[in-house]
C-alpha cells in the first residue's frame, strides 16, 4: 500500500497577519485602548499589500479585538464585548436546535448558583445596581418586549454582582435565546409581571442580607415560576428555539396548531 499525504493548506495572507497582530493582543503585548500602526505601516513591516493588512483588521474587528475610533482613521486594540461574544454562542446554539425546555434546564443549574455566590460577594454599588434594574423593570408597564428585556438585565446585573466574567459569559448566551419566550409569557400571562416583580423584591432582600441560600432558593422558585408561565402561555416546551417565530408567531400556524400552543411555522 502506497503511502498518501494530503495537500498542504495554503493560509491567505491576511490570516496570517490577523493572526500574528491577534497572538500579541492575546499575548498582553498590545493593551487594550493601544493604536495600532497605520495600514500604509503595518504594511511595510509585514511586507504585504496594504488591501491584506486592511482584510486582516476587518476580521480582527469582527472578533472585537480592534476598534476604530470615532474620527480616526487608526485602529486601537479592544477588548471583545460580552454580549457581542454570546452573540455568536447563540447563534451556535439555535443551528443546533435548542430547544425552550434546553434553554429553561440550563437556567435552572446556573441561576441559583450565580444568586448564592452574588448574595455572598455583592458590594454596595452592586446592590445599587440591581435596586436600578429592578425599578427600570417595574417601571415598564405596557410593552411586553422591553419587559422581557429588563427581567434580562436583572439577571445580568446578578451575574455581575459574582464578580466572576466567566460566569457572567455563560449566562449571555442564555439570556439572548430567553427574550424572546419571556416576552411572549409575559404578553399573554395577566399575572406573570406582578408574580416577577415578586422574585425581584425578594432577591434583591436576601443580597442586601447576605443570606445566599436565600437567594439560590428564590432564584430556583423564580425559574420554576417560568414553566408555570410558559404552560399558561401554550408555549410549547419541545419547541426548537426560534426568535422570530417566538417574537411574531404566525397567525396561521396559531390557526392550525393545538388549542394554547405556540409552535415553530412547519412543525
Amino acid at each position: 500500500m502506497s503511502v498518501v499525504f494530503a495537500p498542504l493548506q495554503l493560509e491567505p495572507a491576511y490570516r496570517r497577519v490577523a493572526g500574528s497582530i491577534g497572538a500579541r493582543i492575546l499575548s498582553r503585548e498590545l493593551r487594550e485602548g493601544e493604536r495600532l500602526p497605520p495600514e500604509t505601516e503595518l504594511a511595510r513591516q509585514f511586507a504585504v499589500n496594504r488591501s491584506t493588512v486592511r482584510e486582516a483588521l476587518r476580521e480582527l474587528e469582527s472578533r472585537g479585538l480592534v476598534q476604530r475610533r470615532a474620527g480616526s482613521k487608526l485602529m486601537s486594540v479592544a477588548r471583545p464585548h460580552q454580549q457581542s461574544v454570546a452573540a455568536g454562542v447563540s447563534d451556535a446554539l439555535l443551528l443546533h436546535d435548542v430547544t425552550v425546555r434546553d434553554v429553561w434546564e440550563a437556567l435552572t443549574i446556573l441561576e441559583p448558583q450565580l444568586a448564592l455566590t452574588a448574595a455572598r460577594v455583592r458590594n454596595a454599588a452592586d446592590l445599587r445596581q440591581l435596586q436600578a434594574a429592578i425599578a427600570a423593570y417595574a417601571a415598564e408597564s405596557a410593552d411586553a418586549r422591553q419587559a422581557a428585556h429588563r427581567v434580562a438585565e436583572v439577571f445580568r446585573v446578578l451575574a455581575h454582582a459574582t464578580h466572576n466574567p466567566v460566569l457572567a459569559l455563560a449566562q449571555e448566551p442564555l439570556l439572548q435565546l430567553l427574550e424572546p419566550s419571556l416576552r411572549v409569557m409575559i404578553d399573554k400571562v395577566p399575572q406573570a409581571r406582578a408574580r416577577i416583580a415578586t422574585a425581584h423584591q425578594r432577591l434583591l432582600e436576601t443580597l442586601r442580607g447576605r443570606d445566599g441560600a436565600g437567594a439560590q432558593q428564590w432564584m430556583a422558585r423564580h425559574i420554576r415560576d417560568f414553566r408555570r408561565g410558559y404552560d399558561v402561555a401554550g408555549i410549547d416546551f419541545e419547541m426548537r428555539v426560534n426568535s422570530q417565530a417566538l417574537a411574531r408567531p404566525d397567525p396561521g400556524a396559531a390557526r392550525h396548531s393545538s388549542p394554547g400552543s405556540l409552535r415553530e411555522p412547519g412543525t
